[in-house]
């Protein structure tokens, strides 16, 4: 299993040549906010502003899958990911679904 140093948005890497596509790699995770939460966010909007539970929320969400696609990329033996993107759907109210996904690839770096 290879550590996977890199992972970039952009559909290559300057410096480093794909020598090998892995295919698809993606992390998934559902998650919802408490009762509390929602009270204590919505309680929030009232007043505008940043709502810091919620950004908590969508962060820890997006950190959660961005480390389920690294595992699943270093299951494939990729030490690159490329084309890296995150994406949000509604599963049902309150409910998000957080993908985060891209294309596992081996490089290697040009001299």
């Amino acid at each position: 299993m290879r550590e996977i140093t890199l992972i970039t948005t952009s559909t290559s890497l300057e410096g480093y040549r794909v020598t090998k596509q892995l295919g698809l790699v993606r992390g998934i995770t559902v998650r919802s906010r408490s009762i509390v939460g929602n009270f204590v966010g919505g309680f929030m909007t009232i007043f505008g502003g940043k709502s810091a539970i919620y950004t908590e929320l969508c962060e820890n969400a997006r950190e959660e899958a961005l480390q389920l696609m690294i595992q699943h990329g270093q299951e494939l033996g990729c030490n690159a990911i490329i084309n890296m993107r995150y994406d949000a759907n509604d599963v049902i109210s309150g409910l998000t679904e957080v993908l985060a996904y891209g294309t596992a690839v081996i490089v290697e770096k040009i001299n």
